[in-house]
């Protein structure tokens, strides 16, 4: 009901002219200069209070591919962002990886699951979550070489940067509290979509770092 909500007040909003967006870094679907009351968005994920309560300015256009590293289970999600337009989900997927294969074929798997969400689309920026906390050095490793091999399949194909925000922020721009649950998180990333489906973990937190990369970049 929560996703129904959010898009009919998008909606009411575009229709009667009240939103604007700017030149880039916003968020989806609304015309060039406007104002999204983010009041819209913390109803789809409950009552935490939004550090920019009232409205955000929004205004990103075109496929950012977000990515979620982790060695055993990547999360990516393609997202279309259009003026005038509700945000889409193109393509979602997670990168299972059986933890009997070795490192180096996870690596692989991540490397060319990148490259196939990239070829054939029109990515225009890729975005990453940051890795913050670890329980110890060799998990500090395995992350950052899958982060890396997700950064090397951008780099290759011609994303030569690549925009890293960590969880809290992500979470602060999505759901208006950086202390949100997963829950949550899945639950305003699917309204904002108007997803019909439950995502998976890895592929509504990839979706939650493109959502954060429109809703505060700018260019």
């Amino acid at each position: 009901m929560a996703s129904k909500n959010v898009r009919q007040m998008w909606a009411a909003k575009l229709a009667g002219g009240g939103l604007a967006m700017g030149k880039a870094g916003g968020q989806a679907g609304l015309p060039v200069g406007s104002l999204v009351p983010v009041s819209a968005v913390r109803k789809a994920a409950g009552p935490a209070a939004h550090p920019l309560e009232g409205t955000m300015r929004v205004s990103f256009s075109g496929q950012v591919l977000g990515i979620d590293p982790s060695l055993r289970g990547t999360g990516l999600a393609l997202i279309e962002f259009r003026l005038g337009r509700e945000p889409v989900l193109l393509r979602c997927r997670t990168v299972k990886v059986h933890p009997k294969k070795s490192m180096a074929f996870a690596l692989g798997e991540i490397s060319r699951a990148v490259t196939e969400f990239l070829e054939g689309s029109e990515v225009r920026h890729v975005a990453l979550e940051q890795t913050i906390y670890v329980q110890n050095f060799q998990t500090a490793q395995i992350l950052g070489a899958a982060r890396g091999a997700a950064i090397a399949a951008a780099a290759i194909h011609g994303h030569d940067e690549v925009w890293e925000y960590a969880p809290l922020r992500v979470k602060q721009a999505v759901v208006g509290a950086g202390r949100a649950s997963k829950e949550q998180m899945a639950r305003t990333v699917m309204a904002l979509l108007g997803h019909g489906r439950q995502l998976a973990s890895d592929e509504a937190d990839a979706a939650g770092v493109a959502l954060c990369h429109a809703f505060t970049w700018r260019g």
